[in-house]
């Protein structure tokens, strides 16, 4: 009499989330460099992962970024802006996520483009000029244009100076 056995693995499948790579145009005079970016998709949208780094001497609280969504069939281009918070000491680099869902509904062959437009410290914010523009130039294979970037006193945030009374 010959058994035969099947054997069968009851391993639970694991749940891959998708993940997309957008790429990045840095401007190097902001004090945050972005790396690593990725939107990983959940069930409500899509939630933004990277890495920050502050080269600077002062906390960076947040920034404000935009994420150009570019069809590969027509070339139309989308744009979503976003202002998200965080906490980065000075010379200090980490991984974040931000929870808040991106309302994007990606088909996968889209060409996805990230750009820092505003960085908020506790003393100044940081400024790209024309941030639009020069995203756009960026997008349509001009990489010649350099970003200006205006530095301002941050009067809102900064620090109280400590008042010692003789």
């Amino acid at each position: 009499m010959l058994v035969l056995v099947l054997a069968f693995s009851a391993a639970p499948a694991q749940s891959v989330d998708a993940l997309v790579t957008p790429e990045v145009f840095q401007v190097s005079d902001l004090p945050v460099a972005v790396t690593n970016p990725s939107l990983v998709k959940t069930k409500n949208g899509y939630v933004f992962k990277c890495s920050l780094a502050n080269s600077s001497e002062f906390r960076q609280l947040g920034f404000r970024y935009s994420l150009a969504v570019i069809d590969s069939g027509s070339g139309a281009t989308s744009v979503v802006s976003r202002t998200e918070a965080f906490r980065l000491a000075p010379y200090q680099a980490k991984n974040v996520i931000f929870k808040a869902p991106l309302g994007l509904n990606l088909k996968g062959d889209e060409r996805l483009v990230l750009m820092v437009e505003q960085v908020i410290s506790t003393h100044y914010i940081w400024e790209v000029v024309q941030a639009k523009d020069a995203l756009a130039s960026y997008i349509a294979g001009d990489y010649s244009t350099t970003p200006r970037v205006l530095r301002v006193l941050n009067a809102v945030d900064a620090q109280t100076p400590l008042k010692i009374r003789f």
